[in-house]
């Protein structure tokens, strides 16, 4: 039996797909190869030949630059915010399931902060702090600026959960004797676990790249961000590309392993 032929819509929307992940990806591979500059090589092609270079010139001592310092900050602010997102957005989810006084208002409240422009967000959290005689930092008033965007998806992938979760698997579980706390520990926790880590995936990433809402909030230290962008009116040599192949490949594997977990959680889950 001969296979179905392809339609030309098909062909057009595979190409234009084509085109999505070539704009996408296409800088992005250009700061890669230019990252394997040789020691004499400059920020542009050609390529002055092929090295490791400027991978170890990061860890060196760096004349401009706190590469170390910038990417343990953004490391610990974003698996704060991670841990904050998830436990917050599964509370929001298990108490939207049930509808009480102010629910509208408040997730009207909650996803707000999402129309609202980035900037302004930062520079409204630094005023207060400074006004209220506190010295904005990455740990507290960064932290709140970044919950104001990761807070508002993870409540809404949560909602999206819990709309499509049958709660006859709670009835069961209790129509066989379990408690609340038991029905939830061994019965609901485990179904929605690879939300959950979806959802704490999202927060760490959209915490680790933001920049708009750290710029007026981070106080005198740099997240890795800042220092990148302060780095491309001081640095004029490839260290720079290197350091944007380092962290990319890192984001890259905490998806890798993200999704991994994800799947090994799903396997489990329908061998039982």
């Amino acid at each position: 039996m001969g296979r179905e032929k392809r339609s030309r819509e098909f062909y057009l929307l595979a190409a234009f797909f084509g085109l999505f992940v070539l704009f996408l990806y296409g800088p992005l591979s250009a700061i890669v190869v230019l990252s394997f500059q040789g020691e004499n090589g400059g920020l542009t092609f050609p390529l002055n030949g092929v090295s490791l270079h400027w991978f170890a010139n990061l860890f060196e001592t760096q004349a401009v630059g706190d590469f170390g310092g910038a990417f343990t900050r953004s490391l610990i602010l974003g698996l704060m915010v991670m841990v904050a997102t998830v436990v917050v957005s599964l509370l929001a989810g298990l108490a939207f399931r049930r509808r009480f006084f102010g629910a509208t208002a408040l997730f009207y409240l909650a996803v707000a902060s999402l129309v609202v422009p980035s900037i302004i967000i930062s520079l409204g959290i630094g005023v207060v702090f400074q006004q209220l005689g506190f010295q904005p930092a990455w740990y507290s008033s960064a932290f709140g600026a970044h919950l104001t965007w990761t807070l508002p998806f993870g409540v809404l992938i949560m909602f999206a959960v819990f709309n499509r979760f049958s709660p006859a698997y709670e009835e069961a579980a209790r129509d066989l004797g379990a408690s609340a706390w038991q029905t939830f520990r061994h019965v609901l926790l485990p179904m929605i676990a690879p939300s959950l880590i979806g959802v704490g995936l999202f927060g760490f990433s959209l915490s680790y790249d933001e920049f708009a809402r750290t710029l007026m909030t981070a106080g005198t230290f740099n997240t890795l961000p800042l220092e990148i962008y302060g780095m491309t009116t001081n640095v004029t040599t490839p260290v720079l590309y290197a350091l944007g192949t380092v962290t990319t490949v890192f984001s890259f594997l905490i998806i890798i392993v993200t999704l991994f977990v994800i799947r090994r959680l799903n396997r489990n889950r329908s061998a039982t």
